[in-house]
């Protein structure tokens, strides 16, 4: 008696018109119980064990070396139980993709492993095969036929017709195998046709045999086997490419699974959470991030917008606050399972502060210090004294004074020399828009907030100088519906987005200043008290630049410098030109008003640095319209029997009376003549005429 897998011939027969060729090869050598088949795996080919202990094992290994440019293939001879043992380790290190196994021991297999087991399927062709081979080789004998899990009702139909005496039994376990081999043995058949296992059975029963599993079934499963194989590489690759970002960042991220069960985290959640990584952490991980599992589940449940995170949450975890945030995983419509973000939100804090910083224009910054507050005078000192002390703390200031005085030079020298320089320094005028955009300027919109609403919306003011300083100019001026507003922003430390459902907190020094007297405004009920005594908590008052006129000859060279600067002109070579500008104007320094004080300084001094240049000196005529606050004034003058002038030659020097006498003595009595050598206009002449005593 000799089994059909031992033999080296080929049997072909026709059947039903139908062409069927079995091909049978010399056995290979048995490996051990784990061996490689293919040496020097190439990376990135998948593993595909070959689990059997019968002779499907040997056909396999027959297979193996036709793919080996595929594959990787490893020959395990064993099963069940002792194959699940011998295949951990593998698929733990992953040389493991795909297991190729056949009937009650690939259905054990596929029901214990975690990787995909594929099995060797037997088809109509192969059984017809099988029997065809029966009948060529024992003719007239009955025939048995095992099969895994279910018989076949065609083919007893067919027997008749083969004029065959064939038998069948199913089996699902390796107990079945045997007891199906010795029922139809005690039924009288002498041919088994079945897996490897029966054929060893019946071989060993006297019996003669048929392996089942033809050349193409194995295959065909080799080919699945590898395409599965390679799948499940590609989807491990992008796992653990995923897992390794994931495990990078910075920010904690777990996933669960629909039931509930973790399914990733990452070492920043432990860390966040205060769980030791080198413990099974599962179940304190649910416990702790439920709350937000069911968020999210409610969440998918009641909107359907999913992909859009829940509403962000601050909580306290080990004495650290941090923002928590659920999403619902959605594939092809389902939801498979949520993912939980938690960051710390010092760390938020901290890059917010670098985003605002970064990315704020270049115009929010403060260029004057207290050093640019020009004057030895008892009144400018007390500002730089009293400005230094504010710049200590960041308590709300209130600059007062005229307008002109400085008030956004002291504002940019307070940020200055504060903890916040370095930071945003936005200053807005509450008088030059109208009262809607002035809201929407201080405390920003949301997109579609309004008629002409910004796309995306618009941050106002107040968050553009978080961690930094506003300075609200002429705060006097404020809509009293606004004043409101404000005051809220000062006692909460948050601002509400025109168009927003939540405010957004902020951290800005405020500094306001006006020139307008804020307690008549309150009396008269057109300023809050309430928003005037916070406003009100430091206060500097800025003085008049007539009330420290020992201060204006110094300002007016540093504004003359500045305005050469500023405009582009070219200082003089020996330096007479910038004194005799200053000589100038010395008569105003003494008896001029100032209404506009130091920037009206600033103006007459860029504009005599503009007209009185060299070549301009003797154009006496223009002087008047040039400068008209100088001749006020020397008009003024002129009644008290003196006044200044400024020579053909350049010289500035004082005209009396006498003066004029002489130089109409010297011109024959021509004014026009007179007044042209006196440097002075023909009415200021007559003035002075007229202050001369009676002969």
């Amino acid at each position: 008696m000799q089994c059909h897998a031992q033999r080296q011939h080929a049997t072909m027969f026709h059947l039903f018109h139908g062409t069927f060729q079995v091909s049978l090869e010399r056995p290979v050598p048995r490996c051990s119980r784990v061996s490689q088949l293919v040496s020097n795996p190439v990376p990135g080919r998948p593993g595909i064990a070959l689990v059997s202990f019968s002779q499907l094992a040997t056909l396999c290994e027959t297979v193996a070396p036709r793919y080996a440019d595929q594959a990787r293939f490893f020959s395990v001879r064993a099963g069940y139980g002792a194959a699940v043992a011998a295949l951990q380790t593998h698929i733990d290190g992953g040389t493991v993709d795909v297991v190729l196994a056949a009937g009650s021991n690939g259905a054990y297999l596929r029901d214990n492993l975690s990787v995909p087991v594929v099995m060797v399927k037997v088809n109509g062709f192969d059984v017809l095969n099988a029997i065809a081979q029966a009948i060529s080789l024992w003719p007239g004998e009955s025939v048995g036929l095992v099969l895994h899990e279910a018989i076949s009702k065609e083919l007893a139909a067919l027997g008749k017709y083969l004029r065959l005496d064939l038998r069948q039994r199913a089996y699902r376990s390796l107990d079945e195998v045997r007891e199906a081999v010795d029922t139809l043995a005690a039924e009288g058949c002498t041919v088994i046709i079945g897996p490897g296992m029966a054929c060893d059975l019946a071989l060993r029963a006297g019996l003669h045999s048929v392996f089942l599993y033809s050349l193409g079934a194995v295959e065909e499963a080799f080919e699945r086997s590898i395409e599965l194989g390679r799948m499940s590489r590609q989807k491990e690759s992008k796992r653990v490419r995923l897992n390794t970002i994931v495990a990078h960042l910075r920010d904690g991220v777990a996933a669960f699974d629909e039931s509930g069960q973790v399914e990733v985290v990452n070492p920043a959640m432990l860390e966040l959470l205060g769980l030791d990584r080198a413990q099974d952490v599962s179940g304190q991980l649910i416990r702790t991030l439920a709350p937000h599992v069911r968020d999210a589940s409610v969440r998918d449940a009641g909107d359907s917008d999913s992909d859009t995170p829940a509403s962000e949450r601050i909580e306290q975890v080990g004495g650290r606050a941090l923002i928590m945030n659920s999403l619902p995983i959605v594939e092809h419509g389902v939801r498979a399972g949520i993912v939980v973000t938690a960051q710390d939100a010092l760390v938020a804090q901290r890059i917010d502060r670098s985003l605002r910083t970064s990315q704020r224009p270049r115009h929010l910054v403060a260029r004057h210090k207290l050093a640019d507050l020009t004057g030895t005078s008892a009144a400018i000192a007390r500002v730089r004294r009293l400005a230094q002390a504010s710049a200590a703390h960041d308590a709300t200031l209130l600059l007062i004074g005229e307008s002109g005085t400085g008030k956004e030079l002291v504002a940019q020298g307070v940020h200055n020399a504060s903890a916040r320089r370095g930071n945003p320094f936005v200053a807005f005028n509450c008088a030059a828009l109208p009262e809607g955009l002035i809201e929407s300027e201080l405390f920003g919109h949301e997109e579609g907030a309004f008629t002409g609403a910004r796309r995306g919306g618009k941050p106002g003011l107040f968050e553009v100088a978080h961690t930094g300083t506003i300075f609200l100019d002429e705060v006097g001026e404020m809509p009293a519906a606004l004043q409101s507003r404000l005051l809220r922003v000062l006692q909460e430390r948050e601002v509400m987005k025109l168009g927003a459902g939540r405010a957004t907190p902020i951290d800005v020094r405020v500094i306001a200043a006006t020139h307008r007297d804020l307690r008549e405004l309150v009396r008269q009920g057109t300023f809050r008290a309430d928003l005037y005594f916070r406003l009100n908590l430091l206060q500097i008052a800025l003085p008049a630049l007539r009330e420290r006129r020992e201060d204006i000859p110094g300002l007016a060279r540093e504004l003359l410098v500045r305005s050469r600067s500023k405009y582009g002109l070219p200082a003089p070579s020996d330096g007479k030109n910038d004194a005799r500008i200053v000589a100038f104007l010395q008569p105003l320094f003494a008896s001029y008003a100032w209404p506009g004080n130091v920037r009206e300084l600033e103006n007459l001094v860029a504009r005599a640095a503009i007209y009185l240049t060299d070549d301009a000196w003797s154009a006496q005529h223009d002087l008047r319209e040039i400068f008209p606050e100088m001749f006020a004034e020397a008009g003024d003058a002129a009644v008290a029997g003196e006044v200044r002038s400024v020579t053909p030659d350049g010289e500035v020097r004082s005209v009396t009376p006498d003066d004029v006498r002489r130089a109409l003595a010297a011109h024959g009595g021509n004014r026009a003549a007179a007044s042209r050598a006196l440097g002075i206009g023909r009415t200021t002449l007559w003035r002075l005429l007229k202050a001369l005593p009676n002969p």
